[in-house]
């Protein structure tokens, strides 16, 4: 029978939204199961078939799970805002809403095109403002939270005011900028003004000066993730550090939740590695050394403080506020001039070039205070303001970075951990030696030592034994249009915020995307746009009087904020009332299974736990973490063609021929070859793009032959594939059938159409396992044991890859399963019916169309998973392989009931061993029962 996979695939897509199959209720006494893809940005290029491998085998699971009677949440929606449709804003004029809105459209239908499971009624876009309302609003919460160390969580900052109206600072144990003291009597004579700008020091989102990533060319401030090697990850643009003014979120508070809360998450272990690698949790002491001639004193963080004697110099951030004032005049032009150079390189570029030493002098010692010796005081671009305090005692001898800069000029190099190693060639890292040229430290090992120095430290009263961590406050501002509102006001110069009910704060409408002429924000172009705190209401921009009316906060929102806490909206997604209701975070609590890019370990999946332990806390949420199991799908690649051009015309000399030439590679479209060869169509790449229209070609057997390559499926390299070709000539079963059987999950692997044509192959054999020529006919005949063991063979198998994600080796399975049926003509319904149930979770829309033949009115979706039978996989006979003195001789069928003792009999007085031995007596049995038996003579 004509397996007709167009025909059968739009009806079945047509039933499943008409019936709204998989809309999910959150009425029921099912358990529950949470399977969520990271959701996507809606490019402008759509899909391309690398994108949907995640999707896929997120589906297959979520259909799986719902086969064995869970209710199984499985929603879609897109992470809208972005910099893409803001750059098309600048360059066409077309508000980024509408772009956004035609990208969306246009994935839809692609994702529609593959028949995933998702509830599409669940759907939510991060830029629409019903969403967006709540964005703003959980950051109005963090606004008015405080962390308390003592209860290890946030609070309200309500909790916080009443603390200092009764005791001042004393006794407070908060995360904060700055370590404040004041009594409770000059809190309460204090400004307002005042108490609001000591409030910001402690608050969870708060705005103060900071070195941030200014890309002048995208006019925003950019995360370290957004950018590569100095240079904006989108466009490539030159990166700088910059003060400013800033929002931030205090992340820093939950740095050892966030650590050691990975101890409780099924995520891969690099991905796990990412995050405490950022963290960065390091124990040791904070130590203040004084400066010559100032009165200023410089704090170090150090994990060695039992190195304390062998520091010989000092090292400050370039950005240091410390640096001005201790660089003496003689230094400063060079000081300057370093802090300049230092200024174009990101902070992730500082941290990862190791091998660059770099710095200069500022002209002034600091003392050490233990061994009361100078150690001048140099800048350079390895120690980073946000890390620690911004300066280090550099120890040469045990330290490798310290002892490249003691060589690059010249520093003293003094040994203080006993080794054989000559420290002025090389430093000595290591732990496991004893002090030596420390005073009292000396023969102490490290643990001793350590604890001695910062007793010693305290005592001394110049210093304390502190943790420390990496990872810094997350920059919440960006200088772009395209993004959330921040839900701010401005009043006296401090920031207020919006009341709920205001919410959303919507973006205004504005005529150009650019910063204003002073350099403000595009936001600072709207014309509406100012807050009537009498009136509660947005209002015209030109009404400003600081009085009653006041200006709006005019940077966005970045875009991690919307991609926080989507996974909860899903839960609740049209309530208007709330972000979620409780009742339904309780019920749905944790992501199951979430299925995504490992890009994302220090970004996304970082800010998403903070923000969804900064909820808990708040009780607005009843569980920690929001993904409990997390796998990073691999990527198909694509398979790139390349011309050659010979160097300054426009001739074209084929693949075998280019060494003979001075030639430049060029990407071109994989569609301008003929059919899956590696030939170019010459007349087809002359049409593609007016600068090849005069192409001349230089060809090999009358042919242009390409260059191929495995990289990365992207539209810049020109090579990728439509799902939507795939889907018309193979089918959207066909397509997902491949991209599972290409190889593990988390592995990358190449695309190749042509491979293509066997999953389709075993689809038509699939579907005419059902037909007797083109007629459908099934039996009710009681299936044979062959027939049985085939197909529970195959229930054991799938159920293990499955529940492991290895779906790879299921198609496979699929295929020897349904060989084996053809060849015993197996046509029963017992097996026939449960094999379209196995099957349906990696091809949906054959097996709906088998399930209504075989007379079913409704969808196979939720039908029971067939359970496993070991009955039928019991052997009656084992062929056993009998070896003598290590050499196969012969093979016997015995009954799989024998015990070792009767095999070895039966097999000693078989015909074919009694002529082997010749009448002798083995010296050795050995029976491996159901596998196999040695004799030694």
């Amino acid at each position: 029978m004509f397996y007709d996979h167009q025909q059968i695939e739009k009806k079945w897509q047509k039933y499943w939204e008409e019936n709204q199959t998989y809309k999910t209720s959150n009425n029921t006494d099912k358990p529950k199961f949470y399977v969520l893809d990271m959701f996507p940005y809606p490019s402008g290029a759509g899909l391309h078939v690398g994108h949907p491998l995640g999707y896929i085998a997120s589906d297959i699971y979520a259909r799986y799970k719902r086969h064995q009677g869970f209710n199984v949440l499985h929603p879609v929606g897109y992470d809208s805002f972005g910099l893409p449709a803001e750059q098309y804003a600048i360059q066409t004029g077309q508000h980024p809403a509408i772009t956004t809105e035609q990208n969306i459209n246009r994935y839809e239908e692609q994702l529609k095109k593959i028949g995933f499971s998702f509830d599409w009624s669940r759907e939510v876009r991060t830029s629409d403002a019903s969403y967006y309302k709540w964005t703003q609003w959980i950051f109005i919460q963090l606004y008015h939270s405080w962390y308390n160390k003592n209860t290890d969580k946030a609070e309200s900052i309500d909790s916080l005011i009443h603390h200092f109206e009764e005791k001042g600072t004393e006794g407070l144990n908060a995360n904060q900028n700055d370590e404040l003291n004041f009594t409770a009597e000059e809190w309460k004579s204090a400004s307002e003004i005042d108490k609001e700008d000591i409030l910001l020091n402690y608050r969870l989102a708060y705005r103060a000066e900071t070195t941030v990533n200014w890309c002048p060319a995208l006019g925003t401030v950019l995360a370290n993730d957004e950018v590569k090697d100095g240079k904006s990850e989108r466009g490539g643009f030159p990166v700088f550090q910059k003060k400013m003014m800033q929002w931030s979120m205090r992340i820093s508070a939950y740095s050892e939740r966030l650590l050691q809360g990975l101890n409780t998450l099924d995520w891969p272990q690099p991905l796990k590695d990412s995050q405490e690698y950022w963290i960065g949790k390091s124990q040791g002491a904070q130590v203040r050394f004084k400066v010559e001639g100032h009165d200023e004193i410089v704090e170090v963080f150090t994990t060695r403080p039992d190195t304390i004697f062998g520091a010989t110099f000092m090292v400050l951030a370039p950005e240091n506020p410390l640096v001005e004032t201790i660089t003496t005049d003689a230094q400063k032009v060079e000081v300057d001039t370093y802090i300049e150079e230092t200024s174009k390189k990101t902070e992730r570029d500082r941290m990862s070039d190791v091998k660059n030493v770099s710095g200069a002098f500022t002209g002034s010692y600091a003392i050490n205070p233990f061994s009361n010796e100078k150690m001048p005081v140099y800048i350079s671009d390895y120690v980073l303001m946000g890390y620690g305090t911004g300066a280090v005692m550099a120890v040469p001898a045990h330290d490798e970075r310290d002892h490249r800069f003691a060589k690059k000029f010249n520093l003293e190099i003094k040994k203080v951990v006993e080794t054989e190693e000559d420290v002025q060639e090389k430093s000595f890292d290591s732990k496991d030696s004893v002090c030596v040229n420390s005073d009292f430290l000396n023969g102490l090992n490290y643990n001793d030592a350590k604890s001695k120095i910062i007793s010693e430290i305290e005592t001394k009263g110049i210093g304390h034994g502190t943790t420390n961590y990496r990872q810094r406050d997350a920059i919440f501002s960006r200088q772009r249009y395209w993004g959330e509102p921040v839900p701010i006001y401005y009043k006296d110069g401090m920031p207020c915020t919006l009341p709920a009910s205001a919410l959303p704060l919507e973006l205004p409408e504005v005529e150009k995307y650019l910063p204003t002429e002073d350099g403000d924000p595009p936001l600072g172009n709207a014309k509406e746009f100012a807050w009537d705190e009498a009136n509660q209401k947005v209002v015209a921009t030109d009404l400003i009087d600081d009085k009653t009316i006041f200006a709006l906060e005019l940077s966005t929102m970045p875009g991690w904020a919307g991609s926080s806490w989507y996974f909860l909206r899903y839960m609740d997604p049209q309530n208007d009332g709330e972000f979620c209701a409780k009742n339904l975070s309780d019920y749905w609590g944790q992501v199951d299974l979430y299925i995504g890019g490992s890009e994302h370990a220090t970004g996304h999946l970082l800010y998403s736990r903070f923000w969804n332990m900064f909820l808990k806390d708040r009780g607005y949420i009843s569980h920690d973490e929001p993904f409990q199991k997390l796998i990073n799908q691999g990527m198909i690649l694509g398979m790139s063609a390349f011309v050659y051009r010979i160097d300054g015309t426009n001739q074209y000399v084929s693949k075998n021929l280019a060494k003979d030439y001075q030639t430049q590679q060029i990407h071109v479209d994989v569609s301008l070859l003929k059919g899956t060869s590696d030939e170019l169509d010459t007349e087809a790449f002359k049409a593609w793009r007016p600068d090849y229209a005069d192409a001349e070609f230089i060809l090999e057997d009358g042919k242009y032959i390409t260059d191929r390559e495995v990289e990365k499926m992207s539209k810049s390299k020109y090579n990728v594939v439509n799902p939507d070709d795939i889907c018309e000539e193979y089918g959207a079963d066909g397509l997902r059938l491949y991209e599972m059987f290409l190889g593990p999950l988390e592995q990358s692997k190449p695309w190749n159409t042509q491979g293509l044509s066997g999953v389709y192959g075993f689809l038509k054999k699939f579907w005419n396992l059902y037909f007797n020529g083109d007629v459908f006919e099934i039996s009710d005949e009681e299936p044979t044991k062959a027939e049985y063991k085939v197909l529970h063979t195959l229930i054991k198998k799938v159920v293990y890859d499955i529940e492991n994600f290895s779906f790879n080796t299921s198609v496979s399975s699929f295929m020897i399963a349904v060989n084996e049926l053809q060849k015993i003509k197996c046509n029963k319904r017992n097996i026939l019916e449960p094999l379209a149930v196995i099957i349906s979770p990696y091809a949906p829309h054959i097996c709906e169309e088998l399930w209504s033949l075989l007379g079913h009115g409704t969808s196979i979706e939720f039908e029971k998973f067939p359970v496993l039978n070991e009955d039928y996989l019991v052997e009656d006979e084992i062929e056993y392989p009998v070896s003598v003195n290590g050499k196969m001789k012969f093979k016997i069928s015995l009954s799989a009931q024998l015990s070792a003792k009767e095999v070895e009999d039966l097999v000693i007085s078989n015909e074919k061993m009694q002529q082997i031995l010749e009448g002798k007596t083995p010296k050795k049995i050995i029976v491996v029962p159901h596998r196999i038996v040695n004799i030694v003579i």
